[in-house]
């Protein structure tokens, strides 16, 4: 009979699942980009928590994990996944979802979540701009808060139309087949 061991050898020599490759890597190396690339996101105004916990689930093969394995993973208590999931939840970068036969929750990311997250930001750009355009109003445009509000809410439209072109450009950049991999990957 066959031990664990060799039969994860024998595995690896093909693709072998998501746990298998996992074993394969330099889980340090690994735990080291998902804090720095945490660090990042941290930096540019994310909660750290949440930050770390994006960057597990971005790191993962399957884009999914359950709080038990993030907290595993990160080395952080369960009840600091819990407000971190909730906070990436609410700002729609990760799912919810039940693993079958359980009750455990698993959270995965949400496909093309760059995408979809510049996606709401640009609504969030067209919010803010209207509320702009009505404050340069009630101001006055011939005063300089007037005239600093107005100019907000035309930069606002002007990187509206910056986001959308550049989305666009995504999308017909990722159809198109390149090398290394099929269009799509």
């Amino acid at each position: 009979m066959m031990g664990d061991a060799a039969e994860v050898a024998n595995r690896g020599h093909g693709q072998g699942s998501d746990e298998d490759r996992d074993r394969r890597r330099d889980q340090e190396a690994v735990s080291r980009f998902v804090e720095r690339f945490a660090g990042e996101l941290t930096d540019a105004g994310m909660q750290r928590m949440a930050s770390r916990v994006f960057a597990a689930l971005l790191a993962s093969d399957s884009g999914a994990m359950t709080s038990a394995e993030l907290a595993e993973q990160l080395r952080i208590s369960p009840a600091a996944i819990s407000g971190a999931v909730r906070y990436l939840t609410h700002v729609n970068m990760i799912g919810r979802e039940r693993e079958p036969g359980s009750r455990r929750d698993r959270y995965r990311l949400y496909s093309d979540v760059w995408y979809e997250t510049l996606t709401r930001r640009d609504q969030l750009l067209t919010r803010w701009e209207g509320i702009l355009r009505e404050g340069a109003a009630t101001l006055g445009p011939g005063t300089p808060a007037g005239a600093r509000v107005a100019e907000t809410a035309e930069f606002m439209e002007f990187l509206q139309k910056e986001f959308h072109q550049i989305l666009t450009r995504w999308r017909e950049h990722k159809a198109t087949p390149r090398e290394g991999g099929p269009a799509g990957e």
